[in-house]
């Protein structure tokens, strides 16, 4: 069991997957930097948790309740996040609902599994804090205009959890995976940072704090110079 101040958040097993030097620069050195993409994601998100309607019914009349916004963590694999919608269906007879979370993707299906090991992780969430199954869930993809449903398998939930395992294991680590560039690397908002050309392969965050000290060092010698020459 992890203890609260070890909790990672969900999306880093996303960063992970695609890449491992990418999630350090994340989570590891704090650097961040927008392009269109990640703009565009963080407003599909704001719409999703911004619909007003909080309940529906299924063809077969029984009520949906929808949560937004549902806050997640887990104590046993170490993670916590932010559902962007958990779908509460009626059981049959008055039984327990049934939770069925939905995570909302500006682009379209990917051939990896980033975007299903990040909502398997939200359904292992809501498993151990609501102490039920969570046997699929969705994810809708906004250029599709679509819902992929995806069914959290054995192989699945063997995946994130290993993907978790692996993310604690590199955050512990402080240490940065050297730049390999790849096709995928011009999707990367941190590109700029990451440098992946193979001319720089050590700590980004590092690597600026020199670049900054050296400026320092450069304006302060100009300045004693002139000082020097009665300027």
């Amino acid at each position: 069991m992890y203890h609260e101040d070890d909790l990672l958040p969900i999306s880093a097993l996303q960063h992970l997957l695609f890449c491992e030097r990418q999630c350090a620069l994340i989570h590891i050195e704090g650097l961040w930097a927008e392009n269109r993409l990640t703009v565009e994601g963080q407003h599909l998100h704001r719409r999703a948790n911004s619909e007003e309607r909080e309940t529906r019914r299924t063809d077969e009349g029984r009520r949906v309740r929808i949560l937004r916004s549902m806050m997640l963590r887990s104590m046993k694999y170490g993670l916590t996040g932010v559902a962007d919608v958990v779908e509460l269906h009626e059981g049959p007879d008055e039984g327990p609902p049934t939770a069925f979370p939905i995570e909302y993707k500006r682009g379209k299906p990917k051939r990896g599994d980033y975007d299903r090991v990040q909502l398997c992780a939200q359904a292992l969430c809501i498993e151990e804090m609501l102490d039920t199954k969570v046997s699929a869930g969705a994810i809708f993809y906004a250029r599709t205009r679509r819902r992929e449903e995806v069914s959290f398998s054995i192989g699945l939930r063997k995946k994130t959890v290993d993907a978790a395992q692996q993310l604690h294991a590199l955050i512990r680590s402080g240490a940065t995976p050297i730049a390999r560039k790849q096709p995928k690397c011009r999707r990367c908002s941190l590109f700029d940072l990451c440098m992946p050309d193979g001319t720089f392969n050590r700590s980004a965050s590092a690597y600026l704090k020199r670049s900054i000290a050296r400026v320092k060092s450069a304006t302060h010698g100009s300045a004693d110079d002139q000082w020097e020459n009665g300027s």
